[in-house]
């Protein structure tokens, strides 16, 4: 079973964040961590691995400046090897530019299986794994909450806002994952020393034969958002639950 997981590398949450001057674009100059949604995709690549009775699970991102601080990180859990796209040109590339960029890496791997998120933490688009699928000419199955290989199909739960779908499809496929598919691992320390050896194949755009003329997405302005107002206090001087429903039925919830 050989597995490929597409893995986000995105500026640390916790930490400040700031805006490239003229572009509005977030700064990704300095030291990237792994998305914490694609630690549940690496997750479930290892264990369904595991469970084919072995395999190859590798990543795959594409981040600036050779960044692979979050990759080492996937790595340590457990993966074999990555593919980083790492390339000047693709400076704010727009979502549709970034899933031909994945989609020509994925490639190089023929994969199985193809695992991401359901969208990244840092821009939640929620449209790239799917552009993926399309352009690899594979059946996506998306929200999978339970994902189960059986011959050479997949059956998935797939997570809706009414309960779970079944749905089966043939390998192979792209599968997005929630957050509630797994638990994933913490990485030993055995493999955090493994991680560093492991390799990590760095290509550009052109290497992959992805033309980036018109790979960024061009960002106009930002604003911050509004001020949250304040609240109505209602005072209850006995008609306090009268008043709070006539608020909701104002409000058409109730």
């Amino acid at each position: 079973m050989n597995v490929v997981v597409c893995v986000k590398q995105i500026p640390d949450p916790a930490a400040p964040q700031s805006l490239e001057p003229g572009t509005h674009t977030l700064d990704r100059s300095g030291k990237l961590i792994l998305d914490d949604s694609d630690a549940y995709g690496v997750e479930m690549a290892l264990q369904l691995a595991e469970q084919a009775g072995g395999g190859d699970v590798t990543l795959v991102s594409m981040a600036p400046n050779g960044e692979t601080s979050g990759l080492r990180t996937a790595l340590a859990m457990g993966a074999a090897s990555a593919v980083l796209v790492s390339d000047d040109a693709l400076k704010g590339a727009d979502a549709l530019t970034t899933a031909k960029v994945l989609a020509a890496a994925i490639k190089k791997s023929n994969p199985d299986l193809i695992l991401t998120a359901t969208e990244s933490s840092d821009g939640y688009t929620g449209t790239v794994p799917v552009q993926i699928a399309e352009l690899l000419g594979l059946p996506s199955i998306t929200f999978a909450k339970s994902v189960v290989i059986e011959g050479g199909n997949v059956k998935v739960q797939r997570q809706t806002e009414s309960g779970y779908d079944d749905v089966v499809a043939p390998l192979p496929l792209l599968v997005t994952v929630t957050a509630g598919v797994v638990e994933p691992r913490y990485p030993s320390f055995k493999g955090i020393m493994a991680a560093k050896s492991k390799p990590v194949e760095t290509v550009t755009a052109s290497d992959l034969g992805i033309a980036t003329g018109a790979a960024g997405q061009e960002i106009t302005s930002v604003v911050d958002a509004e001020a949250r107002a304040a609240g109505e206090i209602v005072v209850d001087d006995g008609d306090g639950a009268q008043r709070i429903v006539a608020f909701l039925e104002e409000l058409k919830l109730v």
